[in-house]
């Protein structure tokens, strides 16, 4: 597991999941595979941030429509698992102007993928809900997204697995912090 050793841009970290090499967990070495090898943080925050962002490009690579883009899936996916969102809602969710936003829902609403309805509180404000067809592709692309994810995920070595549970939990809290 990894461990900061200092808080600082200059702080190290005790990265113990590589070998001496460097390899990570998992790929051979002819040395010994537990010596701890010491990375700055600013090391770590680049090297993370380069892994984390192919994997992220690599996972939204399987998706069930490959013309839907993936600002129109992150908001698709948001009515899916959110429900009915108002323009406003889903421009300041996605952190995008309200002109873009309307550019982007008016291209799902052509697809097919979500329509537009009239709110039960207020019939001035204007819904934006996801269709059958819709749900259907949310549900289809993170089920392409997962079994992609778990073959690699499958075929790493258990103690690999659980370095992997571990980190999820801490990029978790990265994320949230």
């Amino acid at each position: 597991m990894l461990m900061v050793m200092a808080s600082s841009t200059q702080g190290t970290v005790a990265a113990g999941d590589e070998n001496a090499q460097g390899s990570p967990v998992g790929r051979p070495s002819a040395t010994r595979a537990d010596a701890p090898r010491r990375i700055s943080t600013h090391q770590l925050s680049s090297s993370l941030r380069v892994a984390v962002g192919r994997l992220s490009r690599r996972i939204r690579a399987e998706k069930a429509d490959g013309d839907i883009s993936d600002g129109q899936f992150s908001v698709l996916a948001l009515l899916f698992r959110e429900g009915p969102k108002t323009l406003g809602a889903l421009s300041a969710h996605e952190r995008v102007t309200p002109p873009s936003m309307n550019r982007t829902v008016n291209k799902l609403e052509a697809a097919g993928y979500l329509v537009r309805q009239a709110s039960d509180d207020d019939r001035r404000k204007v819904l934006f809900v996801p269709t059958d067809a819709g749900r259907e592709l949310v549900t289809e692309t993170r089920r392409r997204r997962d079994a992609w994810l778990d073959r690699r995920l499958a075929r790493l070595p258990a103690q690999t697995r659980a370095l992997l549970a571990d980190a999820a939990e801490v990029m978790r809290e990265l994320a949230d912090s």
